[in-house]
């Protein structure tokens, strides 16, 4: 598999380099050359194969030649060593379940495959470190950290906004140690992620590091995201219910609404994807107006969403050429904001008893405003983290206390662990010395 960027203004590379560079030198994202689909009768017969199997078959021509297939399938294993449960919440509508790997957020599947695939490449590289730069919303810092944390050769800089991820996210990210280091940027996710694009592009740090990116710009954190809408679409098919399906999920920098759509063009047969944002809601506007413009983000309670520049919406447009009309055909998106997001999660509650979290309930409400029109679907929404990792927002919301799983139990009464900063200066120097 050859990847390009797609500025269309750096050299081609293969799955590994696109791994290690993450960005490409113009400061666009790495796309794959070609998409072949996966055979029908592979589809047809998706209900007879492990998730493991599935996975392989999905992902084994992004990676190429740059891993050989037992290792690609030990690194699956590895990635895939917990529960994808996709939960009845009332007719029609389903809950698939992201939280049950070790930081409790679907990013654990993306960041543990990344870590096992830099982690095989690093082998060739004796004595040769390499530093994962990572900016975060929330749960991408946490994953990442966990994915990463002690794997040989491999050093972890996470960059959050100060005061804007949940008490657990942020304990996720600044209590390991190790080879992880959490740096509390004062600003929004949005400042995060261009000192981590500046970065890349800094001739005079790159000479002195190997820098790569664990967001989901880079291939090896955004392709396997994949995994879990074919894993959901099995379960519906071993229910008698994969007919109509249509997937909502909360979008904040629509990496994993990208990898969906990454599976659609594979041959899934999923017939529609709705990203439901709350108030940042760039992508929702430029479905209307045909206008892409960025804006500052704004805080809310679903946090990990509060993005206003969502990188991975240029991949979406490649997926469809660039045409808004035929992206329109397979995609929708909406808005919602944190009243309509409260209210939603006690309506939940109160109609089927499933303790949503902020995301999940942004997701369930793109789900019912596209069944507005289309009340035949069979609608799946992405419950991307444990309602504990809000948990004040859940118990305040709904007026109950959340049972507090082991693996959050385990950091509650860490120390924090955080280095201050302001600037890109200031990132600069750090990782300079």
């Amino acid at each position: 598999m050859i990847y390009y960027s797609l500025n269309n203004n750096a050299p081609k590379v293969n799955f590994k380099d696109a791994v290690i560079k993450g960005l490409a030198p113009d400061r666009g994202l790495y796309f794959p050359e070609n998409v072949t689909p996966l055979s029908e009768v592979f589809i047809q017969n998706i209900e007879n194969y492990s998730n493991e199997e599935i996975a392989f078959e999905a992902i084994k021509q992004f990676v190429g030649d740059t891993i050989p297939s037992e290792k690609l399938k030990e690194i699956i294993r590895e990635t895939l060593c917990f529960d994808f449960p996709l939960v009845k919440v009332e007719e029609h509508v389903h809950s698939l379940e992201l939280f049950h790997g070790p930081t409790m957020a679907f990013k654990d599947v993306g960041a543990r495959f990344m870590a096992r695939c830099l982690g095989y490449f690093n082998q060739e590289k004796k004595n040769e470190h390499v530093t994962v730069l990572v900016a975060t919303s929330g749960d991408t810092g946490g994953a990442v950290a966990s994915g990463f944390l002690g794997v040989t050769g491999v050093d972890v800089v996470i960059l959050y906004p100060s005061g804007k991820v949940s008490d657990i996210q942020e304990k996720q990210l600044t209590t390991l140690g190790q080879n992880i280091t959490a740096l509390e940027v004062d600003g929004v996710f949005d400042d995060c992620q261009d000192m981590v694009k500046t970065a890349f592009l800094d001739d005079e740090l790159k000479k002195v590091k190997n820098l790569t990116s664990a967001n989901s710009i880079n291939v090896a954190r955004w392709l396997p995201q994949m995994f879990y809408f074919f894993i959901a679409y099995k379960q519906l098919k071993l229910q008698g219910k994969a007919k109509d399906v249509v997937f909502s999920v909360p979008s904040g920098n629509f990496g994993n609404i990208c990898a969906g759509m990454m599976a659609h063009k594979l041959g899934l047969p999923i017939k529609h994807f709705i990203a439901a944002t709350n108030v940042n809601d760039t992508v929702p506007q430029y479905m209307e107006s045909g206008l892409y413009e960025p804006k500052p983000s704004k805080a809310t309670i679903s946090n990990a969403m509060d993005v206003g520049d969502p990188s991975n919406f240029v991949r979406i447009q490649r997926l469809v050429n660039n045409d808004q009309t035929k992206l329109k055909t397979i995609f929708s998106s909406w808005s919602f904001n944190d009243k309509e997001t409260k209210k939603t999660l006690k309506n939940i509650y109160k109609n089927s008893h499933y303790i949503a979290d902020p995301h999940g309930a942004v997701g369930y409400l793109g789900l019912k405003e596209y069944a507005k029109d289309h009340p035949e679907v069979m609608g799946v929404f992405l419950e991307t983290a444990h309602p504990v990792k809000f948990l004040e927002v859940v118990e305040n919301t709904l007026k109950m206390t959340v049972d507090i799983p082991r693996q959050i139990q385990e950091i509650m009464h860490k120390e924090k662990v955080s280095i201050s900063i302001n600037n890109y200066n200031e990132l600069k120097s750090y990782l300079m010395s």
